[in-house]
């Protein structure tokens, strides 16, 4: 007869003892309590998906608003989708594997080869919004702080923390995402 109580059902080591399996719940109530101690704010807004990015925490501070949000997001996904497609490296790739994927140095996935057309449209909407950015910096060449299209890269492709930057870069940020929204027609 067998004593003791009965096994835990679950996945063992070979020595017999249970592993430790974290749940979905207790992974992101781990990244909710964080986000709540760093940011000093709710359970509900530490769910809120724009605190993952430096541009959704400048417009949960108000210090952007919706338009540019909008503009900037817009922005961010047509950098990422050209660089992926003209085979430019990602500036903050997400993983290893991202990266493996991407080069097609993993089995069993395939990238499918972008048509001609859809190269070339993606190729001019870049050309267009980099061209605005180009005559935006040099329509304030003569404002104090950086140019509006290097914080727009920081802020939006590099994910970089505005913060603590000095007034004059934020408002020649918020002109750089003025001009990204008229070129992406943002309301």
């Amino acid at each position: 007869m067998i004593r003791g109580r009965k096994r835990k059902p679950g996945l063992r080591y070979p020595c017999g003892k249970l592993k430790r399996e974290e749940t979905e719940r207790e992974a992101m109530a781990t990244a909710l309590s964080a986000r709540q101690r760093h940011y000093g704010i709710t359970v509900k807004q530490a769910r809120d998906e724009r605190l993952g990015s430096s541009l959704g925490r400048l417009n949960m501070q108000s210090l952007v608003s919706e338009p540019q949000y909008d503009a900037g997001t817009k922005f961010g996904r047509l950098h990422q989708a050209h660089h992926a497609i003209m085979g430019l490296p990602s500036p903050n790739p997400s993983s290893v594997t991202a990266i493996m994927i991407a080069a097609g140095l993993v089995a069993g996935v395939t990238t499918t080869e972008a048509e001609e057309d859809t190269i070339e449209n993606l190729r001019k909407r870049y050309d267009a919004v980099t061209d605005a950015l180009d005559q935006c910096d040099r329509d304030h060449r003569m404002a104090r702080g950086r140019k509006p299209s290097l914080l727009v890269y920081r802020v939006v492709c590099a994910d970089e923390d505005a913060t603590l930057w000095p007034e004059c870069d934020l408002g020649n940020l918020r002109v750089g995402l003025n001009c990204l929204a008229r070129v992406f027609r943002c309301s």
